[in-house]
């Protein structure tokens, strides 16, 4: 199996000489071709917007690209497997992989799993997002009501698409939209 942390200590760095924030690295066999297939994902994001259009998405993919590439031409293979990397902006529903994810949306709904239960309850919860205190989030679980939990037990956790997220997330970068609408129409 591939080591996320060494692929992370790979991909971070170049993603960050483009700007962006790295938001998740995942390797996982099976996908959209076949279940034999494996994949690399990767997750980043502008700062500044939360999102990356087409162009960072293919910017970022050959930097690493470049970087894998170099590092097997050196002898450290970092997957054996044949794999498909895929980079991608996180999406709506993102996964919140950062502390600075719960922060950021406090007050919106997310499915969290975590690794232990909380407080003697269950592991798998879903409900509002209440706060970030040191280590620890805060969340109204729809079935239990208020609970805290250490940011190292989340396991996965992901934002629920609801209208209040869809209302709150900034709309993608529509320029140049114009310019092809007008060439589709000539």
């Amino acid at each position: 199996m591939a080591d996320i942390a060494r692929i992370t200590e790979v991909v971070e760095p170049e993603a960050k000489a483009l700007g962006f924030d790295l938001v998740r690295v995942r390797y996982f066999k099976g996908g959209e071709i076949g279940d034999e297939e494996h994949t690399l994902q990767i997750m980043a994001e502008d700062p500044a917007t939360g999102q990356l259009l087409i162009e960072d998405c293919a910017a970022l993919s050959r930097r690493i690209s470049d970087a894998v590439d170099a590092l097997e031409e050196a002898g450290d293979v970092l997957i054996s497997d044949a794999y498909r990397l895929e980079v991608s902006s996180p999406g709506i529903d993102r996964p919140l992989t950062r502390l600075k994810d719960f922060a950021q949306w406090a007050g919106h709904e997310a499915k969290v799993q975590l690794t232990a239960p909380v407080e003697g309850n269950r592991k798998a919860l879903n409900g509002i997002i209440d706060a970030v205190e040191d280590d620890a989030v805060l969340l109204t679980d729809r079935k239990s009501g208020p609970v805290r939990f250490p940011f190292a037990d989340v396991e996965f956790a992901k934002l629920v698409l609801t209208d209040q997220l869809i209302a709150a997330t900034r709309p993608l970068d529509t320029s140049g939209a114009d310019e092809i609408l007008e060439e589709q129409e000539d």
